[in-house]
Order: C-alpha cells, then structure tokens, then sequence
C-alpha cells in the first residue's frame, strides 16, 4: 500500500478532487454543513505574530464588534487574544503560518502540508537551535555544517532548494546566509512543504522555513528568565520582557539571549549573542504603527567533520555503522578501497589554531496597518538587513591513500551584505454572489548588495591522522567577487467558499529578478566574462482546496509551481557556464484530522515533486548540471492525550527522490538520490505527568534517519541511525519562590545510548563527514513572572 501512495500521488489528488466532487453536486449535503472555521477579520496588527483561529461561527464577529468599542488604549498586540476555543490542539493546527499563506488560513485551512513548532514545544523538548528544531519535524534533517551552518533536507530537496525567512522575509541564498540561531528568542518556527515561491519568491522548490521572533502581547508585564548547563561546559542564557506599557496603547517585547555551546571535538565552541525587541503602538482604532530591531551575532572554532579513512589503514580502529562504502578520494586521487571513520578521530579537530568564523547581523523592520474601510486592509512594512560574515579555517581535511596523512587545504571567503526591502498588502474581503471571498494583493520589491571577497590561493599541508599538528592558516592573498540582485513582485492570492464547508484558495506571482555580477583577481583587475547581468521574469502560482467532510475532518489537494536560480552559489559559475531559472511543479493531497474533543490529531500527504534544471555540488567547489530531480512521498503526524497525565505523539516520512537526466563527460548520475536525503525519518515520542504537589513530568523522545548518501556519486553511504533522549522535569510551586509565578527545572539526557553516528556530509568536501554528538546530560532552569 505504501509503495502505491508513492508512485501515484497524483491518482490521490484525483480521487480526492472527485469526492470533493460529488458532495458539491448533492445539494442536501452542502446545505447539511455548518459554518466551520470562517476566516477570523482582518484586525489592524503588525505582522507575523503567532495567531490562532476561531472555530465557531457565532465568535466569527466578535473581533470586529469589539474592535468597534475598543478605546485607544485598547490591546495593540500584533494579532487578536487567543480565544479559550482555540487553544494549541496537539498537532498545532489552529496555528496561522503567515510563511504558507498571506489569507489568515490556520494550518487546517491551507491546502499544503504546514507545521508550526511553538516556542512552547521548543522549551518542552530541548531544541536549542533551529537545527534541532528542524530534526523534531516531520520529515526534515539538517546539519550544521560550518561552510552552511544550519542546512536543511525536506522531501529530497536540500540547502538552497528550501527558502530560510526571517520574519516572512528572505535574505538571500539559503546556503550563503543562514548561521546558527539560538532559539530563546524566537516565538515559532513555521515549515512549508513543496514549491513555495508564491508566498517567498524564487527558490523555494522544496518549501519554505520560517523563523519567527517573539512578540509584544497586550496585557500586564510578562517576565521570563531561562538557564541550562551541560557535561560539555556549554552553557545559554536568556531573559524577556513584554506587555502594556504606561503609555495609551503602547505594547512592547524585549529579549536578549547568550549561548556557549562546546563541541565533542577538541577546541570546538559556538558563542551565539541575540537581541531583540518590538513596539507596537495603536494610534486608533483603524491604525497601528510597529518598529523592530534586533542583532545577532556568533562566533565559532568549527568542527569540519571527521576524514573517510581506509578500513585497511585504521585496522583495529575500524569502525561500523557509521559509514560504508569504496571510495577514491576526490581531493588527492588515491584510491582508499573500503572506508570507515576511524575510533581515534573521534573527537580530534584538524582545523588550524588561528581559525575563526564570524557572522554579525542587524535587522530593521517597520510598517503600519490602516484599516481603509470595514473590509478593507492596507498592510506595508519596510525592512533593512545588514550582515558581515567570515570564514577563516582549513577546510579540506582528505586522507591519502599512498601516504596514510591526511591532506589538508585552507580556504577563506567573507560577506559584507546590504539588503533593503518592502512589502505592502491590500486586504479585501467581499461576498461575490453570495459567496465569502478574500482577495491579497502583494506588491513587494527588494535590493541586495552583497560583496564577496576569497581566497585567492589555498594553502595546505598533510598532518598525521592521530593527534595533528594543526599549525596555523599562513599566507593569505584576496580576490573579489560582487553580486547585485534587485526583485520585484505582483502576486494575487484567493479564497472563495463555495459552500460553507469547502473552500478554493489559488493565487499567482508574477516576478522580474535582475542579477549584475563582477569579479576581480587579486590585483583587482576584473577577469575575463566580467561583469555580466542576467534577469529573469518567472510566473508561478497554486491552485487548491479544502473541504471539511465533517467537522474536524479536512481534505485538501494542490498544484503548486516554484522557480528559482538554478545554481546553488552563484558564485562559482562562470560567466560562460548557462545560468537558467529551474522550474518545479508539485501535485499534494492529503487530510487533516483534529477528533475526541481535540484530544487526538492527525494529519497524512502524499506528494510528488518535479523540478528541472538543476545545479549540484560535483566536489572541490565545482557544480554538474542535472536535467531533472524528482521526488515522490508520504508523510503522516499524530498527537494524542488519551489521558490527561500521558501524551503520545509521532510522525514518519518516506521520500524517493532521484536525478534524471543527469549525464556529464565521463559518466552518468541519473538514477542517484540527492546527497543527505534519507527515504525514511521517523521521531516518536511519550511523556507522562504526575499531579503530585510538587508536579512531576518524565518524557522520552526518539528519532531514526535512514540511509543516506554524501554525494550525488552515491558510492558512500551514511548508514542509518537511532537516537533517544530522555527528560524530567518538575515544576516548583509559588510557595517555594514567591518572587516568581512559575518554576521549572529539568533533567535531560541526550543520545542516551551513546550512539556514534554520520549526521551530515557536504558534497563540496566529500572526503569528510559530520558525526553527531555523543551522549551528554543537561540541567536547566526557567522561571516566569
């Protein structure tokens, strides 16, 4: 049965679009619905706050009633009060992710595979960064490899084939941008599945994660300070603030956050530092006007992973279940046979001493929201986004064969990146022929400057395999490469309910992308091809539905289309190499299920993915052309309470994604699956609460990433692994500290079997792969008040 979700997902849309179909056409079906989740009105807020939405008709106008007798010093928080009917179900679908739909849509409302992890969830299960966070969703892996910190894999699209937004904005290439990010300032993390570039624009063609900062509430002050610790010496830090200010109408958020995470490999550490705050003031009762800034930064000694070594060679040392394969290095040539990781290597850095890696980011965000007319919206907010980013480190760490050392090569880039931008909505609803209907017109433009100064020689040396002389970085020359993108976009989206039950939501984008490059050598002379520009006008859209069979059951199905640059830096084409848009299409069907009075919710999608045109990592920073990258698969979620101290909850994800047309001198790759997509992940998870006077929680958590490859070659394989981590934590009452509302300490261990495990490789350095943590214990503390 499996295996024919996988092969015919459009034959489900099919059949899905036919049943919907047929209880169009019985008209005593239609009339037999009852109004279910109508779109909540469009309240004067500024963007991007975690909202909820309510599910009965008679609360559909009780925002806009209460609207009408709000005074000015009434709530000014970015979205309405969550409603006691709305309240989290356990699957998170009442959440509203503005990174899927610019409607209002809740999760069960649009007609794409959308999850919502709060930040609630993030604090129950330990996620301390926005990788972890990415391995507790359905289907998705990451990696922070150092030369693309936080890497993603979802439905067998990797790295710049998934949109990172910061707040609904892109900054730029996944690849070249994203960093590590302590997660204590964020309010959620949103996850789009599928082509995506209606909502985020172009390359988007495995979805979309959005990140999503906390924000101000109307109200009395909230207080929150949290603290951990770990067997590595890591520590974080965290304290926020927000609520109603003394002035009429003004709200705000504060948070500031600090991180000091250590490797399992020697001298390996992340330093993160992250700050952040809000105001949002109504001015009256039709305008609200908002301010954000915030500033990042972190500092790592990073860890370039552990080097494939013969199996011969390493003897003893030899190690299974992390690697497999026959491999000929791709650095050096030589011909290593079998490999493995060896057991000595396990915790050794090669990176030089005086390596550094640094990103330092500031945000400015501001906009306004005018309520034109009843049902009428004007949204607009302007964003500025600034960043400095180097990279100083030996990279290339690649055994050799005939000399047993291994080779090594330094490489230095830096980003100095500008990036300013706007994007304005105008939000109608309207009833069209006795039909509910809401229409968002987006316009948005962007300018992004971004200088790229590298390397312009690469020094290296072979050191030992055990115990290294890692010496220090040498002789460092430049060049310089620029790049000029400027965007702009019309886009249109759509929903109109036919019945009270079943709904249409389409929308279309329309988008002219222009790219101006330069390049200069050493001596600053520009080299041959350059400048050159390019632009690019695609056109892509969804079309879909949704149709709530009974109330709680949804089914839904879509047709979406992404573009986006076809390379995946660049940067390392030449100006001669074809630089075309890739096109991607996606059929998705599936059914949303919240059932036993919001006490149980599941969800299942099935989807096939096509994408053409594609650029691949081909090793030693060069790209190969493939024709096409398709991908089919399944996805299932669910979360039950059958009791109130006990919650269960999993998820499992099967993908087949493979190249086809894939063929360059010398040989071929279609038939090859993409490198870090594995076919099967699967997270599994229980707690269970003791309502003792002291409250106790003991909880368990457990995730299996199958088989996956380093390259698109596939000839190494990162075996497949298991790995479970356990909890306890016990909330201390008020009469202990009457200085706070709430307290909690928590006990956690992680990889509780002490697993060795690959957890990452980049097709650019193949002769190494990223092992996962080892087992570690952590206490924490939280406290609100």
């Amino acid at each position: 049965m499996l295996s024919i979700l996988i092969v015919r997902p459009r034959s489900l849309l099919l059949a899905s679009a036919a049943l919907t179909c047929l209880a169009i056409l019985d008209p005593s079906a239609a009339l037999a619905q009852q109004a279910r989740e109508p779109l909540p009105p469009v309240e004067v807020s500024p963007a991007q706050s975690r909202k909820q939405a309510r599910h009965a008709a008679r609360d559909a106008q009780g925002p806009r009633r209460a609207a009408v007798r709000r005074p000015a010093a009434a709530p000014a928080a970015p979205k309405p009060a969550v409603p006691a009917a709305a309240e989290q179900t356990p699957l998170n679908s009442n959440a509203v992710a503005e990174s899927a739909s610019r409607l209002g849509l809740t999760v069960r409302q649009t007609p794409a595979t959308v999850e919502v992890i709060s930040a609630e969830t993030m604090r129950e299960q330990g996620y301390r960064t926005v990788s972890e966070v990415a391995q507790g969703a359905v289907g998705v892996t990451s990696g922070d490899n150092p030369a693309e910190p936080a890497a993603f894999s979802m439905r067998g699209f990797t790295n710049s084939q998934i949109n990172t937004l910061y707040n609904g904005i892109k900054i730029g290439p996944q690849n070249m941008t994203s960093r590590i990010m302590d997660t204590a300032n964020l309010e959620a993390v949103e996850f789009l599945k599928g082509p995506a570039s209606l909502i985020s624009g172009e390359g988007a063609a495995g979805g979309a994660i959005n990140f999503v900062t906390k924000q101000p509430h109307t109200g009395p002050i909230r207080n929150e300070a949290d603290f951990s610790w770990d067997s590595l010496n890591s520590f974080r830090a965290h304290y926020g603030s927000g609520g109603s200010t003394n002035v009429q109408g003004l709200d705000y958020r504060f948070d500031v956050s600090r991180s000091s995470l250590n490797g399992f490999a020697d001298d390996t550490n992340t330093k993160t530092l992250d700050v952040s705050g809000q105001l949002n003031y109504r001015i009256s009762d039709n305008l609200k006007v908002w301010g954000a800034i915030e500033y990042r930064e972190d500092r790592s000694k990073a860890y370039w992973g552990a080097p494939l070594v013969s199996a011969t060679y390493s003897g003893s040392h030899a190690t299974t279940g992390i690697v497999s394969g026959n491999y000929v290095s791709n650095y050096n040539g030589t011909n290593l046979g079998a490999v493995t990781i060896d057991d000595r290597t396990f915790n050794t850095n090669y990176n030089v001493l005086d390596n550094r890696n640094v990103a330092q980011e500031v945000w400015l965000r501001g906009g306004f929201e005018l309520k034109l007319a009843p049902d009428l919206t004007l949204k607009s907010q302007a964003y500025g986004y600034g960043a400095e980013r180097t990279w100083f480190n030996n990279e290339v760490q690649a055994y050799n064969s005939a000399t047993n050392l291994v080779d090594r090569e330094r490489f230095y880039v830096a980003h100095s990146q500008r990036l300013v931008g706007n994007i304005t909505d105008l939000v109608w609803d309207a009833n069209i022929a006795g039909f509910d209907n809401r229409l968002v017109t987006t316009l948005s433009s962007s300018y992004l400057d971004f200088v790229r100064p590298g390397a312009a020689n690469f020094p290296g040396d072979s050191v030992s395999l055990v115990d290294p002389n890692r010496g220090y970085y040498g002789l460092l020359t430049t060049q310089q490469q620029t790049a000029r993108i400027d965007n702009e976009a019309l886009s249109f989206e759509d929903r109109l309910k036919l019945t009270r039950s079943f709904a249409l939501i389409g929308g279309l984008r329309v988008e002219h992308i222009g790219l101006d490059r330069n390049s200069t050598d050493k001596n600053g002379l520009e080299k041959a091809g350059f400048p050159y520009t390019k632009d690019w006008a695609p056109v892509t859209g969804r079309i879909g539905y949704t149709w709530e069979a009974v109330p709680g059951l949804t089914f839904f199905s879509q047709y979406a289309t992404g573009a986006d640059v076809a390379a995946n830096n660049i940067f390392l084409l030449l100006p001669t190499q074809p630089l075309d848009l890739t096109t991607a299409r996606t059929y998705e069907t599936g059914v949303k299920h919240l059932l036993w009075d919001n006490r149980a919710e599941w969800s299942f999608s099935a989807y096939d993915i096509l994408r053409k045109n594609v650029y691949a990592a081909a090793g030693g920073m060069l790209l190969n052309i493939a024709g096409r990258q398709e991908s089919k698969g399944v996805e299932l979620a669910a979360s039950v309470r059958p009791i109130d101290p006990l919650r269960l909850w999993g998820n499992i994800a099967y993908v087949d994604a493979r190249y086809a047309d894939y063929n360059f001198v010398g040989g071929s790759f279609s038939g090859n699956t993409p490198p870090n997509v594995p076919r099967i992940v699967a997270n599994a998870g229980a707690s269970y609460r003791f309502f003792t006077p002291w409250p106790v929680e003991l909880g368990i958590t457990g995730r299996h990433v199958g088989d996956r490859y380093n390259t698109d070659a596939n000839v190494v394989t990162l075996k497949a692994y298991t790995v479970a981590d356990v909890y306890a934590f016990v909330d201390i009452p008020k009469t202990v500290f009457n200085a706070v509302d709430q307290a909690r300490l928590t006990f956690r261990v992680r990889n509780i079997a002490d697993k060795r495990y690959a957890i990452w490789g980049d097709p650019f350095y193949p002769d190494q792969i990223l092992l996962g943590a080892p087992r570690t214990y952590e206490l924490s503390a939280a406290f609100k008040w």
